[in-house]
């Protein structure tokens, strides 16, 4: 279904029996006036049943008398990049930062052009597979790759990490309007370097390019997803000084299947309501699966930590 605007917001949905509506960039942007927006949704006829929308990290005090929900992002607060260094992250994350340099591993801002472009295409399609699934940007086109990263380029930052001129590892950062955070829309490293720490090399530029521009958060995604508490995604995220924060979550029934869909709990998705024994089981079946298939071209299948912001 095509995107519908309001408020200067591109809405889109999800979901077939209850539809879920949603502010796409959702943490790279909000609603500044949500009764605003939610009226003139209810005007348009956009076949929506359900939206939601949340509040930022610097505002997470409920203001809205919405059904509410707590969400949750893995959220780093930041002063000043020295501060991150000797007081937010541990002494073996400051040895994996250290590693990188000496093992010739150049971080620093570019610009969006196509030799990055390339670089990342070329990072995409080392390996079908990355934390025990299938990886969703490998083998897509060089344009594709172009454009899916070309998005908020108004507002985003990218980083580079470099081996002898060749891109290894990147970060696209966004910022929200008003600058006040900003959230790891891509981060992804090559496995065939993990063992020289460039993705924490990338985290360090990321906290160094907020202090420097006076952003308060840097974001990763959620912290927990669902009944899973915990994984070796969230330890990294941990080791490198982010911390879970709560965050209000609305939901706004607009249609008769809405309020009868949001009082039998079918507005959460799936992984919120299977029993973490069950996913658990699950994940450790599909990462035993992914792992013993024979490697495709353009790389093999190990696992790796390093991933996109979109699939922690």
């Amino acid at each position: 279904m095509p995107p519908l605007e309001i408020c200067g917001k591109e809405i889109r949905t999800r979901g077939k029996l209850i539809r879920v509506g949603f502010v796409d960039g959702e943490g790279y942007q909000y609603l500044d006036n949500p009764e605003a927006a939610l009226a003139e949704l209810r005007r348009s006829g956009y076949p929506v049943d359900i939206f939601t929308f949340i509040q930022k990290l610097s505002d997470t005090l409920p203001r809205y008398n919405y059904k509410m929900e707590w969400d949750n992002m893995a959220a780093l607060p930041i002063s000043t990049f020295d501060e991150w260094m000797s007081k937010q992250i541990d002494f073996k994350v400051r040895n994996k930062i250290r590693k990188a340099a000496k093992s010739g591993v150049v971080i620093q801002e570019v610009p969006y052009d196509d030799a990055y472009v390339r670089g990342i295409h070329a990072i995409y399609n080392e390996s079908p597979v990355r934390q025990g699934k299938p990886f969703w940007h490998y083998g897509k086109d060089l344009e594709t790759v172009r454009k899916m990263n070309a998005t908020f380029m108004d507002r985003s930052i990218f980083i580079g990490a470099y081996l002898e001129n060749t891109l290894i590892g990147f970060v696209k950062l966004v910022c929200n309007e008003d600058h006040t955070q900003a959230g790891l829309m891509q981060i992804v490293s090559m496995i065939g370097h993990q063992d020289k720490a460039p993705t924490n090399a990338l985290i360090a530029q990321a906290v160094r390019s907020c202090a420097d521009r006076k952003i308060s958060y840097l974001w990763y995604a959620n912290m927990t997803y669902g009944k899973k508490q915990t994984d070796g995604l969230a330890d990294f995220k941990r080791h490198n000084g982010f911390q879970k924060i709560d965050v209000p979550r609305f939901f706004v029934p607009l249609t008769l299947r809405g309020r009868l869909g949001l009082r039998l709990g079918l507005h959460h998705d799936l992984n919120d309501v299977v029993p973490e024994s069950v996913a658990s089981i699950y994940r450790k079946f599909r990462k035993q699966w992914y792992s013993a298939r024979p490697s495709r071209p353009g790389g093999g299948q190990r696992n790796s930590l390093s991933g996109s912001a979109a699939q922690s």
